[in-house]
């Protein structure tokens, strides 16, 4: 975390770092090409399209921001809406242009949350440097615990040390989309909150397993309380990656899910993007390399990894 993560910089740009978060951000971290999917019928997830029109591409990002929170949504759908609104933001974040506009037609409803999106993601960008790595890491994209078992893990977290459970999701999510990262960074940090085995074995911080869910969520907890979060989340952040950009984008999307605990289902169903030198790539569940692999290498067995041309 903080020097103790850095896992995913050019993957999320979920990802800071040559190796971090904001990978996870670049690259966290995405959806499919087509609408909401009917559970009836199996048909193979595609990375998603934005429209290029701003009126087309409001109307749609409106539409799926209302099926993530309509308690009527087949549970099937979730998926690629979740990954659809994903990669609007992710697309719109590089386009300031692109993006005024689209907020200027969006639905006044959704224009506060569009823009904190748009901030978080931002965030994450002003964290990378230069052109995007040309091999991707040698990780295991696997499915995450379910939605409700982890806000169960937050919630006790946030019992046990007063560190709110929105900011431990949002912390979850930057660091690993939420646990679908399995893999270790160049700095060594592990598990589903990417902690250095050194700061897990510091007294008071790490208990149980390092890559256990429920253990590493209420070490994060612990820790953030160690470095100040209780006065100032700002400062706890900054203890758990040293930076002003990660601190705030982690509060934004917390912001999200305190505003409305429904806009938690969206981030949930994030993938996991990774920045290349090739563009944005979506590494699926499944995705398993054991050492790093070039990205031409990668595309040429999986081209639909490569964002749809616009």
């Amino acid at each position: 975390m903080g020097r103790h993560s850095v896992l995913i910089t050019a993957a999320l740009v979920a990802v800071a770092g040559p190796i971090s978060i904001e990978l996870m951000h670049q690259g966290i971290c995405t959806t499919a090409n087509s609408p909401a999917l009917s559970a009836a019928a199996p048909v193979q997830r595609r990375y998603p399209g934005v429209p290029a029109q701003p009126m087309a591409a409001a109307t749609l990002l409106a539409s799926v921001e209302a099926a993530l929170r309509d308690p009527s949504t087949a549970k099937a759908d979730l998926p690629d809406l979740g990954h659809r609104q994903q990669v609007i933001y992710r697309v719109l974040s590089k386009d300031p242009v692109r993006s005024a506009a689209v907020l200027a037609a969006l639905p006044t409803q959704w224009r506060s949350i569009a823009e904190r999106h748009l901030a978080a993601r931002r965030e994450f960008l002003s964290m990378s440097r230069g052109r995007g790595p040309s091999t991707l890491p040698a990780w295991r994209i696997i499915p995450p615990e379910p939605a409700d078992k982890l806000i169960s893990y937050y919630k006790k977290a946030e019992a046990a040390t007063g560190i709110e459970w929105e900011v431990l999701a949002a912390v979850n999510l930057v660091e690993t989309g939420m646990g679908r990262i399995d893999g270790v960074s160049v700095a060594n940090a592990q598990g589903p909150m990417q902690f250095l085995p050194t700061t897990w074995a510091e007294p008071g911080i790490g208990a149980g397993n390092i890559r256990d869910p429920h253990d590493a969520i209420q070490a994060a907890a612990r820790y953030l309380v160690r470095r100040g979060g209780l006065k100032d989340i700002r400062r706890g952040l900054w203890g758990y990656n040293n930076s002003d950009y990660y601190g705030r984008a982690v509060l934004l999307y917390a912001s999200l899910i305190k505003e409305d605990p429904r806009a938690y289902t969206g981030l949930y169903h994030w993938e996991i993007h990774f920045n290349a030198d090739a563009g944005d790539l979506w590494l699926p569940v499944g995705y398993q390399q054991q050492r790093p692999i070039s990205v031409q290498d990668y595309l040429r067995q999986k081209p639909e990894s490569r964002p749809p041309a616009s």
